[in-house]
């Protein structure tokens, strides 16, 4: 197929994926603090809504993957879901970042509680079947890697400009000044005002980029499933693939290492550095890495199978961590930086080719089981996204409740608080990527002659369906 051509009829769908990181970048990288440091909530109700949230998407995800799967509209099975669930969040989203009733105690955490499961959910309803076009698309692998590498281009650029944008933005609109009492110095806090104006925002773009992503993609290969939803189905789909239950570990492992750093470095520039917009420079040198990484995992394929050169990219995001902390306890922003940069770049293919991975585990499914499952395969995508989330989030809120962190106090945090902020933000995460790597290299099987096979059989089958529709 000509590369040129290929691009050019998949950009549409890539797009789409600028706006879902947007909103994805607000909800992981700002919302811990804006609930700490401007609602005032407490880290122990926010430790316990966590893991209540994700029970729920534990049945809402599968859910809505098999839903996806039996739609049969003019418009497609995906493309609906997509625009909707775009629409339902963006409205969440701006909610979630707001207090219209002035709410207090119960009747505020109610409110959050309430927002929170429900922007997982709104979530849920557009990132399913986005990503479950992908071995719609194709079965072959190069193929799939290069519409995974787009689609992930435009993630990174969504994830891009929260990292980037968003800071200078709060920090340009914030109307609270925070004093030095030492030196006298005075730089502009986020506060209320600045976090929903930026929430609006992102919540603009990410309906306009599904909305346009929807209008110019055309789906391909898609058929009526033929059974309706069934819980008990959908858990025996789930369990009966053993090589998802591994890729949903050791994805969700190195994922909760990277949303540690994403939402901690927030409460670091902030407390440790005394500086929020410093935090623009560091997140720039993590989208430049971003690109690069993004031109890493095809490199790298050239000379090495897939398997190897997901282990490189772990392995570079762990080298770069660890410079991170050399950085860190020097008080060198500089080595942080350029750490930041090694570090993304081996974020960046190892995203890639995760994505590739479950679209390997959907032919494994087929392989083994006889019938593919899609949406209910990549809704554990999303799912594994919220459960490296929850991992982040009671590793943070913990930490701080234990390390007596006070989001009033910003830059005169005890040493502690402190201390505890520069260990979750490139410490632990090391930690877990070195985690991910084992468990990936001794558990997950779906390379070599084995999945020649897979991939084999998985195309001898399209073919024969192609012939009996015809």
């Amino acid at each position: 197929m000509n590369t040129i051509k290929f691009l050019k009829s998949k950009l549409g769908y890539g797009i789409g994926a600028v706006g879902l990181d947007l909103s994805y970048g607000m909800f992981y990288s700002f919302l811990a603090q804006y609930l700490t440091n401007v609602l005032k909530l407490k880290p122990g109700f926010l430790l316990v809504l966590t893991p209540i949230a994700r029970l729920w998407d534990g049945i809402n995800d599968p859910m809505m993957g098999t839903i996806v799967d039996n739609t049969n509209t003019k418009m497609g099975k995906y493309r609906p879901w997509i625009l909707r669930g775009s629409i339902l969040n963006a409205i969440v989203l701006i909610l979630l970042f707001s207090n219209p009733f002035k709410l207090g105690g119960v009747a505020l955490c109610a409110y959050i509680a309430i927002m929170y499961v429900g922007w997982g959910m709104t979530n849920t309803l557009a990132d399913i079947p986005y990503w479950s076009m992908v071995p719609s698309f194709t079965s072959d692998p190069n193929e799939r890697s290069l519409i995974s590498t787009l689609a992930r281009t435009f993630s990174g650029l969504g994830q891009g400009i929260v990292s980037l944008g968003a800071p200078l933005l709060m920090a340009a609109v914030s109307r609270t000044p925070s004093v030095d009492p030492e030196t006298g110095e005075s730089t502009m806090v986020f506060d209320e005002r600045s976090f929903f104006i930026c929430a609006v925002v992102c919540a603009v773009c990410l309906v306009f980029f599904s909305s346009l992503s929807v209008a110019t993609t055309k789906e391909t290969r898609t058929t009526k499933a033929a059974e309706k939803f069934s819980f008990k189905k959908a858990i025996q789909i789930i369990k009966s693939n053993d090589q998802r239950l591994v890729f949903m570990l050791f994805a969700m492992i190195s994922n909760a290492g990277w949303y540690l750093t994403s939402g901690v470095a927030a409460y670091y520039f902030d407390v440790v550095v005394g500086d929020p917009k410093k935090q623009s420079m560091f997140s720039t040198f993590q989208a430049v890495g971003s690109v690069v990484g993004l031109l890493l995992l095809p490199f790298l394929q050239k000379y090495m199978s897939k398997r190897r050169a997901y282990q490189v990219s772990l392995l570079l995001a762990a080298l770069g961590y660890a410079g991170i902390s050399v950085g860190a306890f020097a008080n060198n922003l500089m080595v942080m930086n350029v750490s930041y940069l090694l570090c993304s770049i081996g974020m960046a293919a190892m995203f890639i080719a995760q994505t590739v991975f479950l679209a390997d585990v959907v032919d494994y499914g087929e392989f083994k089981m006889g019938f593919r499952a899609e949406s209910i395969t990549f809704s554990m995508k999303g799912f594994l996204q919220k459960m490296a989330y929850t991992l982040q989030t009671i590793i943070l809120f913990a930490s701080l409740g234990l390390s007596k962190y006070d989001g009033e106090l910003h830059a005169q945090n005890p040493d502690s608080a402190k201390l505890a902020i520069t260990l979750m933000l490139c410490v632990i995460p090391t930690v877990l990527f070195l985690i991910s790597l084992v468990i990936f290299t001794k558990k997950f099987k779906l390379h070599g002659d084995f999945m020649d096979e897979v991939t084999s059989y998985v195309t001898e089958n399209r073919k024969k369906r192609e012939l009996v529709a015809e």
